[in-house]
């Protein structure tokens, strides 16, 4: 299967593995393990097979450049973040009403790509006017008494989550989905660890028996949910990852029903309808950031990083050997990936041929004259 293909499936993937996460979060929840423990031992759990994996069958995919890296580092501390905000919230709410709030995140996504000064539109206005009534009715007509402390982590989480799909689209135009994928983990695992280790609680040997079988799952889903999230932003584009992601509300909702026994109210319902309504009003040109791009500095390093690589392909000697003349060094020898090498064309001009430095007109051939014939008038 080509690996466009397998993005396509992987995309629609997307909702099952992210739905799974605030029911097997819960479960070890209430078996006794602290919202940091959870967040930090399921993200370790989640890098530590994708090395395993891509060490193992996939190596190609663990090869990075520098400014790649930046980004994706920039990607999974915003991510990281904001999986601490989401199991603090996740355990003071039932996981049926987090994840509701959760999908708040593509709310936040076009508001984001209004950062550059676009005016607010009456469409904008009203959708989140829609989506402002719909949090409210989830929040306060509940069966019990909602914890805002709990609503507000939820929140923070989906701001955060929605950076990192704003932010993912970029990354993701120069470097493949499992790349990235694996270096943000890697470094989401890093920041959450070391909060755990600051502020975290050890399990007990008792909580650790009944806890770490759903952290352990946990683990597995948030790895191929944040690869298939990724295929999906590279192949679809943000708005249509995001809308389709949002299907995962209703895998969590069926989930928290007959394995939590989560209840949702009469008017927490129509709340709920009221948050697809809004989301449903969000055109493909809503997701475009306007204005100034956050990171253009990427960007910037990229093409640096670019140039770097041309100039020492072009230019660049192997060191002299001992006692050799340095008149006799020869080039460096390439090794570039294609993807690197499609990147240079691209940014020499030279996408369907060879680059020439001082195109000159061509000069055209004379006009031949044509004979006449023996019967011409002279």
């Amino acid at each position: 299967m080509r690996w466009s293909n397998r993005g396509v499936v992987a995309a629609f993937l997307t909702p099952l593995f992210l739905g799974m996460a605030p029911i097997f979060g819960k479960l070890a929840i209430n078996a006794g393990a602290d919202s940091f423990t959870v967040a930090a031992w399921r993200t370790v759990v989640a890098v530590v097979f994708l090395w395993a994996v891509y060490f193992l069958f996939i190596r190609r995919y663990i090869y990075i450049y520098p400014a790649g890296l930046l980004g994706c580092v920039v990607i999974g501390t915003v991510n990281g973040i904001g999986s601490l905000f989401y199991y603090g919230g996740l355990g003071m709410l039932d996981a049926s009403l987090g994840q509701l709030l959760n999908g708040m995140y593509l709310i936040f996504v076009v508001l984001l790509s209004r950062l550059g000064g676009e005016p607010v539109d009456r469409r904008l206005a009203l959708r989140v006017t829609v989506a402002f009534l719909a949090l409210v009715i989830l929040t306060g007509f509940g069966s019990t008494p909602p914890n805002w402390l709990g609503v507000g982590l939820m929140l923070a989480n989906a701001l955060m989550f929605a950076g990192t799909v704003m932010l993912s689209q970029y990354v993701l135009y120069e470097m493949p989905a499992p790349t990235v994928t694996l270096y943000t983990l890697t470094t989401m695992a890093v920041l959450v660890t070391m909060v755990w280790a600051a502020v975290g609680t050890p399990m007990t040997p008792e909580t650790a028996q009944a806890a770490l079988p759903p952290i352990f799952i946990l683990g597995l889903t948030t790895a191929f949910s944040r690869i298939s999230l990724f295929a999906g932003v590279k192949f679809f584009g943000s708005l249509q990852t995001a809308i389709l992601a949002l299907t995962e509300i209703g895998v969590a909702l069926a989930l928290a029903f007959f394995i939590l026994g989560d209840r949702l109210t009469p008017p927490q319902i129509f709340g709920v309808g009221l948050l697809v309504v809004s989301i449903l009003m969000i055109r493909p040109r809503d997701m475009l950031p306007h204005g100034v791009n956050p990171t253009r500095l990427v960007s910037n390093l990229s093409d640096l990083q670019f140039m770097w690589i041309a100039f020492d392909q072009a230019f660049g000697k192997r060191p002299p050997d001992d006692g050799g003349d340095d008149d006799d060094r020869s080039p460096t020898i390439p090794k570039l990936t294609t993807a690197e090498m499609s990147a240079l064309r691209r940014m020499m001009g030279a996408q369907k041929g060879p680059v020439d430095p001082i195109p000159l007109p061509k000069e055209k051939p004379p006009r031949k004259r044509r004979p006449k014939s023996p019967g011409a008038r002279v």
